[in-house]
């Protein structure tokens, strides 16, 4: 089956054996009724699984190529619950340049939990051996990076994780399923902020982790069940309905972020444009070997230069909102310094590019003119 089909079909075989109803109902239901003690249903109460949320982790399951999917009340708590397979002094080397509640979670929580991060620049994969010793259990990526669009070569970090038989996780919120899929390409984990791409219409908050393995699902699974970080079945309705136009969504966001990226590159007030689409853009042969295309995020630095001149333009723009969150229908614009990613130290966020006059455009699937037009104005 092919990916256009299994955004709409995966996973979705005998999704209402009670009346065969085209999308999975919504289960608005705590507990199920069972037949007698010791005789426990598929589904007995609905922190530990509900039929909605099973429709929606069997088709992102599909969608990864993966064989078991996870739901989780937020792309946070998805990477919460795989922080919960280590323990007090393990390791954990991940991407310098990263989203910013994950850094916040990372160090803010987990670090006086006694577990240590190694934050480093994974865009040459064999520097990541440096940092790898017998207390590492996890590499954590992030590609495209957030908000600088840089590329980690997924196949060649797999390569190192497996030598030393250690986890690799990988966030693909910004790629999704339909540009990326990392299991194919070696890593252990798929970590997605399904609040994003995946939902796509910005009215739902939601995570999943996607899985091939059965004893590192088990894991996830008890995690998922014991600390409970689960979403409703009204969000998991929303989330599959989007999974449904995903593919069609995904295409217009590529059209529209080229189109965007090309705009902004010859614009006079505009110093440097992060979009791995470019020729130039230092990791774009590894973009175009484990990506189909190039996505719907861009990010911009300003001519000027200045925090004035970056907040000057998102508040200029009209049909651009200014917002947190990225990936649905609508473009959004952001100011990660004092947005995503203002937990993050001024020092640390600046030596990966994430300077003050940095902008970060989610761009939508409205007409191309229209948001061309809103830029031309705002960037005066």
């Amino acid at each position: 089956m092919k990916f256009n089909t299994k955004a709409i079909h995966g996973g979705q075989e005998n999704i209402d054996p009670a009346y065969n109803s085209v999308m999975p109902p919504i289960y608005q239901t705590s507990t199920f009724k069972q037949d007698k003690i010791g005789n426990h249903p598929e589904f007995e109460y609905s922190r530990s699984g509900n039929p909605t949320r099973a429709a929606f982790e069997k088709s992102i399951a599909s969608l990864e190529n993966g064989t078991y999917g996870l739901a989780f009340g937020s792309g946070l708590a998805a990477i919460d619950a795989v922080l919960k397979l280590l323990k007090p002094g393990d390791e954990v080397v991940c991407t310098s340049d990263l989203y910013g509640g994950s850094y916040r979670l990372f160090t803010k929580i987990y670090e006086d939990f006694g577990i240590k991060f190694r934050f480093i620049d994974m865009s040459e994969a064999a520097k990541i051996e440096q940092y790898i010793n017998e207390d590492t259990k996890l590499i954590w990526v992030e590609t495209p990076t957030n908000p600088m669009m840089n590329i980690i070569d997924v196949q060649a970090v797999a390569g190192i994780s497996k030598s030393h038989k250690i986890l690799l996780a990988v966030d693909n919120t910004f790629a999704t399923p339909y540009l990326q899929r990392p299991l194919g390409l070696g890593a252990d984990i798929v970590m997605h902020s399904a609040t994003k791409y995946l939902g796509g219409h910005s009215d739902v908050v939601m995570g999943a982790l996607v899985v091939k393995e059965e004893s590192l699902a088990k894991k996830l699974y008890f995690i998922q069940n014991a600390s409970g970080a689960v979403p409703g079945p009204q969000d998991c309705f929303l989330a599959l309905r989007g999974v449904k136009t995903l593919h069609v969504r995904m295409q217009r966001h590529c059209e529209n972020g080229k189109s965007i990226a090309h705009f902004l590159k010859s614009h006079a007030n505009v110093e440097r444009v992060y979009w791995p689409g470019f020729d130039d853009h230092p990791s774009h042969q590894i973009a175009t070997k484990q990506m189909t295309d190039y996505g719907g995020m861009v990010s911009f630095t300003t001519k000027k230069g200045t925090m004035d001149s970056a907040v000057n333009v998102v508040e200029r723009l009209k049909v651009f909102t200014l917002a947190e969150s990225l990936g649905g229908v609508e473009s959004l614009a952001g100011h990660p310094a004092t947005m995503t990613h203002a937990s993050i130290p001024k020092e640390e966020r600046e030596k990966t590019g994430v300077v003050d006059s940095l902008i970060r455009l989610s761009v939508g699937i409205e007409d191309i003119d229209d948001l061309i037009a809103d830029l031309e104005q705002a960037l005066i």
